[in-house]
């Protein structure tokens, strides 16, 4: 397929071209008219147009700027969308107006997992996500304990939410097609955090900071507690000493930041 631009390697950016595929998302993000929607990384417009027409707002943005004109072209008469250039990762989204109360996209590798993880907390507005990424990034949102692909950002999504549905995306949908599969994955908030969740989340980042190592050791190289304590907590949990992050479920770590001091 002919492109208007020429993809932009270091952005990783992969354009979603298959329009079939935004039935798909339109479908596991029940969309509604009232809907106030975000998308992070709005490339060409393709995704961007089918939200316009279908919710009340959308706020599209995208850390490219010389995408504008051809954004703006695509969304001539959509007086809908707002339009937001910048890093997802550094702009205020929590400023957006009217709040997002669902974020759709199809997120670029280098921000996909770090701005899920972020909107757990820093959008707390956001009850829905529906998100085109990487399958190996969609399985590690809800990996299960004990796997590989289970770490910090799988416990902190499965402490938010639950899945509702996935499905697998060809590479073909894209241009250029990327080398790896792709997969759209939604799941529904189910716990809404306060001020908790940044010593929850710097316990957890921390227990899975050196995976070879056990989890008390982990949290004492991180400075959160002496070795002594956090094994004290384990013990509490009925776990041995010499556990590792991967083998506790995420209620069991969630516990465990309560136990420590």
């Amino acid at each position: 397929m002919n492109l208007p631009v020429t993809p932009n390697r270091d952005l990783g950016q992969h354009f979603l071209v298959d329009e079939n595929i935004l039935g798909v998302a339109g479908r596991l993000a029940g969309l509604d008219r009232e809907d106030v929607v975000l998308e992070v990384g709005a490339g060409l417009g393709v995704l961007t147009a089918y939200l316009a027409d279908r919710v009340r707002r959308v706020h599209a943005v995208e850390v490219d700027r010389s995408l504008e004109p051809h954004l703006r072209e695509r969304l001539t008469g959509r007086a809908n969308v707002e339009l937001v250039f910048g890093d997802a990762l550094r702009l205020p989204l929590h400023e957006l107006d009217p709040p997002p109360g669902k974020l759709v996209a199809n997120l670029p590798y280098q921000v996909a997992t770090p701005l899920v993880a972020e909107s757990l907390g820093a959008l707390p507005a956001v009850r829905l996500w529906c998100v085109l990424v990487q399958r190996e990034v969609a399985d590690r949102f809800f990996a299960r304990a004990g796997t590989k692909s289970y770490g910090a950002v799988s416990v902190l999504v499965r402490l938010t939410a639950e899945r509702i549905g996935i499905h697998a995306v060809a590479r073909t949908c894209f241009a250029p097609p990327p080398n790896v599969d792709s997969a759209l994955v939604a799941f529904r908030r189910t716990r809404d955090w306060g001020p908790e969740l940044a010593r929850v989340r710097e316990v957890v980042q921390a227990a899975f900071a050196h995976r070879r190592k056990t989890l008390a050791n982990s949290l004492e190289l991180a400075g959160l507690a002496e070795r002594k304590r956090a094994v004290a907590a384990l013990e509490k949990l009925g776990r041995p000493a010499g556990v590792r992050a991967e083998a506790l479920e995420p209620a069991e770590l969630l516990r465990l930041v309560e136990l420590l001091p």
